[in-house]
């Protein structure tokens, strides 16, 4: 337990000067060195194989200077209820079998619930992150729709091309593949314009086809943009489109005003995914799926066996088991509730909007800078940006300059494609991200500038 500690303790302590990425040629391949056979090795040197070619190599996600994706933050706290969940090995999928480790993830959903304005009969549970949530939206949305056999090849998905890419996996895993996409045009913002969204639905519904879903995003990965909730909302309700908000980047920046009025309308949904292990800070594995009308959820997740007839005499509360595909449910919420309870909501909410403040200023300075193009001012904390030399192709010259920040190491930041052209993503989003990491980033940046030009 203490070489654990001291460990750990180690790991944090070195955080502030710790490269964000190492691109070692080794990629980490010493740990195939020592495969697993009959006797071990021990604590201490698995420890140190754990060192030496797990954490010194590749993305560093919880350095504060990892401005690349949208990554998670590893609480500590949240690495202790972890740390109990596993000793104390709750099963959560149950309330009969633990009905502590229920109410937790219950009180979680309904907390969730309340912020973006949920009724009480919302229901929804833990995931291990945005996609299988997603997925399991869309099954809720199709079984209650009845999308199925000769249905799917005529119902119509709306989303724009910035929607995140497991929407299209989770059609895809959901037996929807066949379903057509309308891709809807997007504003100078990046946001779903929904003046095409409507055409595009009367039209279809005058061509035979049936409109059924439409999916928005509450903060893209790609831009960051909040499409107009409320809008879309207006159409969902008039065409009857089962309306899905994927939240799960932007969805907790309702704690802070400044993200209020751009998230406002998320409520209108029928059903939010929200990751707790994107901006609430939380390690990876933590995602959450609410739907409005939760016995939609109970009626598409449900199935029984009789050997579970036993956890059948105490319905008090609904099970995860019974609104996820998970069965085996780990105790997840204790790395989300601790936290909370023993910090309370202050730090989340100041972190928050922390994050939104440095996004505006690296989107204000960029934009100063002779020679760089930036994209709209962001609506939470990731900015587009990218170098546009006098002469010579500016794609190429920005795949040079990702490539020369990658090497130095200092800070990671990320790149997309935003209309057809090459560009450099800032997200920042981990709560160990200041002012001084953003400092340091726009100084890296135009230091590899200067090494290219030269």
């Amino acid at each position: 337990m203490e070489l654990v500690y001291s460990f750990a303790d180690e790991y944090l302590e070195s955080i502030a000067t710790q490269k964000a990425y190492i691109d070692r040629p080794d990629r980490g391949s010493g740990l195939l060195d020592s495969p697993i056979d009959e006797n071990g090795i021990g604590l201490e040197p698995t420890l140190d194989l754990i060192r030496d070619h797990v954490i010194s190599v590749g993305l560093n996600p919880t350095s504060g200077r990892f401005l690349g994706y949208i990554p998670g933050g590893g609480l500590f706290y949240s690495a202790l209820g972890d740390f109990l969940a596993a000793v104390t090995n709750r099963y959560a999928g149950v309330f009969f079998a633990s009905p502590g480790a229920v109410r937790m993830e219950s009180l979680l959903i309904r907390w969730m619930s309340n912020l973006i304005a949920y009724p009480e009969s919302a229901a929804g549970y833990l995931a291990s992150g945005g996609s299988v949530a997603n997925q399991s939206a869309i099954v809720t949305a199709r079984d209650h729709c009845g999308i199925e056999g000769v249905e799917i090849t005529r119902s119509v998905v709306y989303m724009t091309a910035h929607v995140h890419h497991c929407i299209e996996k989770a059609l895809r895993m959901s037996g929807l593949r066949t379903c057509i996409i309308r891709r809807i045009p997007v504003d100078d913002r990046y946001r779903m314009n929904v003046s095409a969204l409507d055409d595009a639905v009367r039209e279809d519904r005058a061509s035979g086809l049936r409109p059924w879903l439409v999916v928005s995003s509450a903060g893209t990965t790609n831009t960051g943009s909040v499409d107009p909730l409320n809008e879309i909302a207006d159409v969902a309700e008039r065409e009857g489109l089962w309306n899905h908000v994927d939240a799960a980047y932007g969805g907790f920046f309702i704690l802070c005003p400044e993200a209020r009025e751009i998230l406002e309308g998320m409520g209108r949904s029928d059903s939010i995914v929200m990751d707790p292990h994107k901006t609430m800070f939380l390690p990876y594995g933590t995602g959450a799926l609410l739907v409005k009308d939760g016995r939609r959820l109970l009626a598409s997740a449900h199935v029984g066996a009789d050997y579970m007839q036993d956890t059948l005499q105490d319905t008090a509360e609904l099970s995860p088991s019974d609104l996820s595909p998970e069965l085996t449910k780990h105790f997840r919420s204790l790395r989300m509730w601790l936290p909370l309870k023993v910090l309370g909501l202050a730090p989340f909410r100041a972190a928050l909007s922390e994050k939104i403040q440095l996004a505006r200023y690296f989107h204000d300075r960029i934009a100063k800078i002779d020679g760089f193009e930036v994209g709209p001012e962001p609506d939470l904390s990731v900015v587009t940006f990218r170098y546009v030399p006098k002469s010579g192709d500016a794609d190429e010259f920005n795949q040079r300059l990702v490539r020369e920040i990658h090497k130095d190491g200092r800070v990671f930041m990320s790149t997309t494609l935003v209309d057809g052209r090459f560009t450099i993503r800032m997200a920042a989003v981990c709560f160990r991200t200041h002012k001084s990491d953003i400092d340091t980033a726009i100084e890296v940046v135009q230091e590899m500038v200067e090494r290219i030009k030269e």
